[in-house]
């Protein structure tokens, strides 16, 4: 179960949300409404949706092939004298052979979980809390790591949205949303290759991701 680590902003910051790759995107964005179906009409045309379990494999296929060898890397567990070195050599091994593949280059999208927490008068916003998203494949468990996500993460809502979410926050109800997270691949530490701590001897893969862009959403 992930933590959620609450995340506030001090004033309203606009901001051209597709910047450079390296720099920070924007945490103040509005909180979007929409039905599931639309997510990839308020995103990057050239994006790559990777929010269910086949897009997500499909992607890893175009990087690295096949799945890992899990059970022969696992061996007898995390006490096992060769573990850590058999699960190194999977990474520098699959580092090695997925240089200068076409897909290390494209622009993809990804979902954490959020909840929205305390709301900022002068902002007219609400705070974003997040959390992972695990997602399980015949590859292992993928699990999406942002880098350069901002510091300060701010949904803003339409004012008679507003309204009945501050309703429902003093009454104690959780607002979750999602937060969907579009960058690239960061070339030198594009995927990690890891054992899960939620299940004992599952795989766990990681993409790691430089974000230019965060959306936050209400999907129907």
């Amino acid at each position: 179960m992930w933590k959620l680590a609450v995340l506030a902003i001090i004033g309203f910051v606009a901001a051209d949300p597709l910047v450079l790759f390296g720099q920070e995107a924007s945490g103040t964005r509005p909180l979007l409404v929409l039905g599931r179906d639309k997510l990839q009409s308020v995103l990057p045309s050239d994006t790559h949706l990777l929010v269910e379990a086949g897009a997500i494999e499909r992607f890893l296929e175009q990087l690295d092939g096949t799945p890992p060898d899990w059970a022969t890397v696992y061996g007898q567990g995390h006490h096992d004298p060769g573990h850590d070195d058999r699960l190194f050599s999977l990474n520098r091994e699959r580092d090695a052979g997925r240089e200068g593949k076409t897909a290390l280059r494209w622009k993809v999208t990804f979902l954490w979980s959020g909840e929205l927490s305390r709301y900022d008068q002068k902002a007219s916003g609400f705070s974003v809390a997040v959390g992972p998203k695990f997602y399980r494949t015949r590859w292992g468990f993928v699990r999406f790591k942002p880098e350069n996500l901002p510091g300060n993460l701010m949904a803003i809502p339409n004012p008679r949205l507003r309204e009945s979410l501050r309703r429902k926050l003093e009454q104690g109800e959780r607002i979750e949303i999602e937060v969907a997270m579009t960058g690239r691949l960061i070339p030198e530490e594009s995927l990690v290759y890891d054992f899960s701590h939620e299940e004992e001897g599952r795989g766990l893969v990681m993409p790691v991701v430089q974000i230019e862009r965060v959306e936050y959403l209400m999907l129907r």
